[in-house]
Parts: structure tokens; sequence; C-alpha cells
């Protein structure tokens, strides 16, 4: 192995000063409820309207001003994400086994009552992220999906991002932004009920804002910064590549990105193409601070090296631009997606091409994948048995709490012995 550009490695991590500000914040937002709500949304982003949630009026306004291109290209977005959606669902059985004479376990997929999604604004209007978290959620089953988008400042909503709400299904829409929004539909304020689950991206005051409301309710998982790595072997394309990496570079200043290469001629080509292309890119003001900051270069000495780089600094999107496809996707393990081929690129897998774009960062991949429809279910699991199960069961049962003292657990398991036997 050979590094070629060292870059910071990024990990989320915990900022006592946001985490002391955004339990300040949760503290007042829970004892003054919309109250609060409002100071805050005043004094951040200057949005004082006198609903925070549209009516059906003002969305079908919104939706009157996108043209009518975006209306049909958000339509397709979110029908591959539904029709994903749905097939992954498909999968999820239910069951229902008799282990033992008599014995019957099994589980059912529950979905959940309420689910909050935040669709983020901020540097960029992210409008695609509705159908990330509402679809899989409506598709689960989940009756109530209140969606919450932050106000351009001074300027309202953005209309593009009141469509895809609208069209991926959510039941109620509120123009209100931050960890107060977090907390509005944590807390079930005003006219909406607690969250049971908590979904979508923001910046780090929100990441803290669901970190300290888990528990109170579930979250998708804790997004950092934004994350790619390109395997890549010779017969690559060093213009695809740079520009893959500088399409992740973009979002933000700490945003990181990993290049593994088999050879240090085809890294020095790269490294030339991608100086080339940010001389020209139109947010290179953004993505030259995250690629010198960020971004690592490095040569494997062959492809189960790669693998084993790739799956250390577990990616929050992984491209393999390489040959011999099938290799690396037999043995890579720790992905949030993966885009396998040239011919797909993260930004396909962001917009449009139907799988989800809320995935782990900061090494998260390790242990979860991304949003998915699961992530709206709760498998729950089920007993029943004869009378004459019981008896076999129960006697076993009570030796076992004999010897752990739980005398009590062990008296349940001889009562129904005694009352079964014949």
């Amino acid at each position: 192995m050979k590094i070629i550009k060292q870059g910071g490695h990024r990990l989320f991590e915990e900022d006592q000063e946001t985490a002391t500000y955004v339990a300040e914040m949760l503290r007042t937002l829970e004892k003054r409820g919309m109250d609060a709500v409002r100071e805050y949304s005043k004094k951040f982003d200057d949005w004082d309207p006198t609903d925070f949630e549209l009516s059906e009026n003002q969305i079908q306004e919104a939706i009157s001003k996108c043209d009518e291109q975006l209306i049909q290209d958000t339509d397709f977005c979110q029908t591959n994400v539904r029709r994903f959606a749905e097939a992954q669902l498909a999968t999820m059985k239910s069951l229902d086994l008799e282990i033992r004479p008599g014995i019957v376990l099994g589980h059912k997929h529950i979905p959940v009552s309420c689910v909050g999604s935040y669709i983020p604004g901020g540097r960029y209007p992210m409008f695609g992220s509705a159908q990330m978290s509402i679809i899989p959620a409506k598709v689960a089953g989940v009756q109530n999906v209140v969606a919450c988008t932050p106000p351009a400042k001074g300027e309202g909503y953005y209309p593009a991002t009141i469509n895809a709400m609208t069209k991926a299904g959510a039941d109620r829409i509120f123009v209100l932004g931050g960890v107060q929004a977090f907390a509005f539909m944590a807390f079930g304020m005003s006219v909406v009920p607690p969250a049971d689950i908590l979904c979508g991206a923001g910046n780090k005051f929100v990441a803290e804002a669901k970190r300290q409301l888990f528990g109170k309710c579930g979250i998708d998982l804790l997004a950092g910064p934004t994350e790619i790595a390109i395997i890549a072997d010779d017969e690559a394309d060093p213009f695809l590549v740079a520009c893959d990496i500088l399409g992740q570079a973009e979002h933000d200043p700490n945003s990181g990105q990993l290049l593994v290469c088999l050879t240090e001629e085809f890294a020095q080509k790269t490294l030339a193409e991608l100086q080339k292309q940010l001389e020209v890119l139109p947010t290179k003001d953004v993505a030259s601070v995250s690629w010198a900051k960020n971004g690592q270069v490095i040569v494997a000495d062959d492809p189960q090296e790669a693998v084993e780089i790739s799956d250390t600094y577990a990616p929050e999107h992984l491209e393999l631009h390489v040959k011999d496809t099938e290799y690396y996707f037999s043995r890579l393990r720790n992905y949030g997606s993966l885009f396998i081929g040239e011919e797909t690129t993260v930004a396909y897998g962001d917009k449009s091409i139907g799988t989800n774009h809320i995935l782990p960062t900061s090494r998260a991949a390790r242990y979860t994948g991304g949003v998915w429809v699961g992530k709206f279910l709760k498998t729950v699991t089920y007993q029943r048995m004869t009378p004459a199960a019981s008896v076999e069961i129960g006697e076993v049962c009570a030796r076992q709490c004999h010897v752990e003292r739980m005398l009590a657990h062990e008296i349940t398991a001889r009562v129904r012995v005694q009352r079964y036997r014949t």
C-alpha cells in the first residue's frame, strides 16, 4: 500500500459546545412548546407565519409554480423509489412455525404509527430527499407522516420541495426548520402526534438534536458529512473517476473522498484530471476546500488489499470502476450503497434511480445500512402452545429458573405443569 494523498478521516465527533446548546434548546422547546418554536423560527430563519402548516390551497399554489418538466421528473424519480420500496416490502414475510409438537412461534411486521420526516434546505434545496423518507414510510403502512422543511430565508418555502413532499405522500406539511422542527415532531406539539421515528438529515445542530431525542423516539441514523470511496483499476476512465469525486466534494467542506487505485500511474492521471476539472467547476469554492482537506488517494498492492482499505473506510457511497466487478461485489462488506460499474454514479442514487440516499456515514456502515422500508416496521414475535406442550416446556423452564434463583419465575412455570398435566 502506498499513500499518494493523505486526508483527514471523517468521524461523527462529539462537540460539547453544540451538545450543550442543543440540550438547552430542547429543554426550552419541551417546556414552552409552540411559543418557543415560534421564537426560534424567528431568530434563526426570520420565519413567523400565521400557521407553520401549509393549507391545501398553499400546497397547490406551490405546485403550480413548478414547471411541467420538473413535475414529470419528480414523478419519474418517485416512481422508482416507490417500486423499489414495494419490492423490498414483499421480501418481508411473516413467520408462523411449529418448532415442536404443540409449540408455535412466529413473527409479524407492524408499521409504526407516526413518522417525522425532515427535508433539509441549507446550501442546497434538496427536495429529492422528500421521497427518501416519506415514500418508504408510506409503503410500510405508516398512517401519519408529518413532514417539515426549513423556509428559504425571507422567501418562504421552495416550491419544488413542497411538490415532492406532497407527491411522496406526506399527510401534513410544515414549513419549519432546525432543532425546533425536530422538537415539534418528537414532542408532538400543537396538532401533530409525537413521532415514533424521526427521519432526515441536516446540519450539526439537527444531528445533535436527533442524538439527544433518541430514546424519546426512534431515529433513522446519525449522519455526518457525506462521503464517497472509489475503487478503480487501470481500465477505469480518470475523467469519470475525477468527476464523481468532485460530485460529492461539492456537498460540504467536510465531505470525505477516498480513491483506491491499483497503480500509481492511474492515481497520478486521476489527480491531474481532478485538478483540471476543479478549475472550471461551478461549485469549486466548496469542492476545492473539501478535496484539499479530506481527499485521500491510496495505491493498493492488489485487489484484496483494495477491498480491505475500503472496508476499513466503510464509506457511505462506494463506486466500482473496475473490470472484474464480481470480485469486489462478492467480497466487500462495509458500505452504505454500492454503485457497480462506471455506468452508474452516486448522483443517480441520490436523485432518481430508486435506492435510498439516507445512508450511514462516519464508518457506521460497519454495523448498519441506510433507510429502507424495513426502518418503519417493527418485527415483533409471538408464541402459542397446547396444554401438553406447556407441561413439556414448563418442567424444563422451572428447573432453569431454580438454578438462576428466580423463584417467582419458577412458580409461574410449575403452576402450569400442575394445571395441565394429565
